[in-house]
C-alpha cells in the first residue's frame, strides 16, 4: 500500500464518524483501524479482563520474557480502544518478547482528563511495568502518568503524542488525517490534557520517541526532545519520512513505517 491510498481510506473512515452518536462512532472507529491491522502473530495468547478495577487487554507472545509492558492508545480521548489499536499493541508485544497490557481507559466527554490518568494510574500500579507506550493522545497519558509514578520512572516509548503549549505559534503546518485545527479542537475539548504551558523538563531519564514528518504535532515535539536531551535524557528519536499521524496502524502495510516501527520497537527492547 501506499502512503496516498491509506490517506484515502482513512480519511474516508473518518468521514463517516460524522454525526454519530458516541458508542457508534467509537464502534465504527475501532473497525476502520482493525481493517489495516495485520493477522495476530503465531502463538500470540489474548485475554480481555480487569486489572485493579479497569478493563483491559493482555498479549502474550509465547515464551515470553519475564515483565509487562502498559500500552494506552490513541484516538483523541474521545475514540479508541484495544480493540482499534489492537494490531499495534500485538506487534509490540511480539517484537518486545513481552506481554503488553492495553488499557481501555473511559473517554471524554463520559469523563474528564483526570479520570482517564487515574483509570491508566491505576493498571500501571497493578502491574509495575517495564516500559510505558502511548499513541497519540496515549502518548499524552503516558506522559503524565511517568510524572506520578514513584520513582525510577520506567522507560517510555512515545508516538506522536500531543504536548502542552500547543498553539498557533508552536503547531506544524496542516497534514493530510490531522490539522491543526483538529489539535486545537482536542484542547478546548479536553483542556486539561493539553494544558497552555509546555513541560520541558523530561518526563523519564530514557524515552524512545516515534513521530511522522507531515504532523501539525511534529514541531513541537521535536522541540520538547531537544529540550529533554539539553536537560540530560537520553532520548532516541526517528521520523517516519513521507508518514502522517494515524499511519501506525498500517504499519504492516507501508514500508517506511514498518521500517520505522521496527526500529522503535528493538531500540526500546534493548533498554528493557
Amino acid at each position: 500500500m501506499d502512503i496516498e491510498t491509506f490517506i484515502q481510506r482513512f480519511a474516508a473512515g473518518l468521514a463517516e464518524l460524522e454525526g454519530l452518536a458516541p458508542a457508534a462512532a467509537r464502534a465504527r472507529y475501532d473497525a476502520l483501524c482493525a481493517d489495516f491491522s495485520p493477522p495476530d502473530p503465531a502463538g500470540l495468547e489474548v485475554a480481555d479482563e480487569r486489572l485493579a478495577g479497569v478493563a483491559v487487554r493482555r498479549l502474550i507472545p509465547a515464551a515470553a520474557n519475564a515483565g509487562r509492558v502498559l500500552f494506552v492508545h490513541g484516538g483523541g480521548f474521545t475514540l479508541g480502544s484495544p480493540r482499534s489499536h489492537h494490531g499495534v499493541a500485538a506487534s509490540l508485544a511480539v517484537q518486545l518478547n513481552r506481554e503488553v497490557v492495553s488499557v481501555d481507559y473511559r473517554l471524554a466527554p463520559e469523563v474528564g482528563y483526570a479520570t482517564m490518568l487515574a483509570d491508566c494510574r491505576a493498571v500501571a500500579e497493578a502491574i509495575a511495568p517495564l516500559a510505558l507506550v502511548g499513541d497519540s493522545a496515549g502518548g499524552r497519558l503516558v506522559l503524565d502518568l511517568a510524572r506520578e509514578l514513584p520513582a525510577p520512572t520506567p522507560p517510555l516509548g512515545l508516538i506522536y503524542p500531543p504536548l502542552g503549549g500547543l498553539d498557533g505559534s508552536t503547531l506544524g503546518p496542516d497534514a493530510p488525517l490531522l490539522s491543526r485545527n483538529d489539535v486545537l479542537s482536542i484542547r478546548r475539548l479536553c483542556p486539561a490534557a493539553l494544558p497552555m504551558i509546555a513541560e520541558m523538563e523530561p518526563p523519564s531519564r530514557h524515552l524512545h520517541v516515534l513521530t511522522v514528518e507531515h504532523d501539525p504535532l511534529t514541531a513541537p515535539l521535536e522541540a520538547a526532545v531537544d529540550a529533554w536531551r539539553n536537560a540530560g535524557a537520553e532520548v532516541v528519536y526517528r521520523c517516519a519520512p513521507g508518514m502522517v499521524h494515524a499511519a501506525l496502524h498500517a504499519h504492516a502495510l507501508l514500508p517506511t513505517m514498518h521500517s520505522a516501527w521496527q526500529d522503535f520497537c528493538q531500540a526500546l527492547k534493548a533498554r528493557l
